[in-house]
């Protein structure tokens, strides 16, 4: 049995499992990155919420983004979404990768999708043959570096270093994991659509399958407000 299918029987027992997540360490904020900008909680509450778990260094995850992107920003005003790292152990640096864009969105939140984007198309970079001679402290290094460039300039480089030893980022990063593995992911990409998961997971979903899913959810919405106005 190979180890994918040891970890995928794992994820499997830990969902039956539930009461053992009571016992887990609850972290103080919700998981995940917001696309786009902050709304007010009455206007999220009303737009369909789209979650993505993504793996860094995973190329399905890469090959999502684009068209799952352009439907969130099409749909703006009516859906919205959460993105969370799920780095998987069968993916080469994936943890530290995961661990890089924590650290991003705390030195500057503007940019975690930005510096997202650039582990996508630089894939290539921090797997394979690439660094399978290096050391784990020589891919820190690399992706210290790379995530530096990517949030704009080499002076922000002592402090993606330093993130790598803050307990804090790194407890986030676990969390991040965790929570993907109490709400039953064992693949990237996962998605959930208003809490439930898409039957399509571990590939790719081009636009058309994004508006397919999308398009009737926002009629329906649209529907109930109009014969619910008369109560507002």
């Amino acid at each position: 049995m190979d180890f994918k299918s040891v970890f995928l029987r794992f994820v499997t027992l830990l969902c039956l499992l539930r009461p053992i997540a009571s016992q887990l360490s609850i972290p103080p904020l919700l998981d995940g990155f917001r696309y786009g900008e902050a709304a007010t909680a009455g206007k999220e509450e009303k737009k369909v919420l789209i979650e993505a778990f993504f793996d860094p260094v995973c190329p399905d995850s890469r090959d999502s983004w684009p068209p799952l992107k352009q439907a969130v920003e099409e749909l703006a005003s009516r859906v919205r979404l959460v993105v969370h790292t799920f780095p998987l152990p069968y993916h080469d640096n994936s943890f530290a990768t995961s661990k890089a864009l924590h650290i991003a969105n705390k030195i500057d939140s503007t940019k975690t999708f930005h510096v997202l984007e650039a582990f996508f198309h630089h894939q290539e970079l921090f797997y394979g043959k690439v660094t399978f001679n290096k050391s784990k402290a020589a891919v820190r290094v690399r992706i210290v570096d790379f995530t530096a460039k990517a949030l704009g300039s080499s002076s922000y480089r002592s402090a993606v270093k330093s993130g790598f030893n803050n307990t804090s980022i790194d407890s986030e990063n676990r969390y991040a994991f965790k929570y993907g593995c109490i709400r039953g992911v064992y693949a990237t990409p996962f998605f959930f659509v208003n809490g439930f998961p898409l039957a399509d997971t571990g590939s790719a979903l081009d636009y058309e399958g994004w508006r397919s899913v999308l398009d009737p959810l926002i009629s329906k919405e649209s529907r109930y407000r109009q014969r619910h106005a008369h109560f507002l």
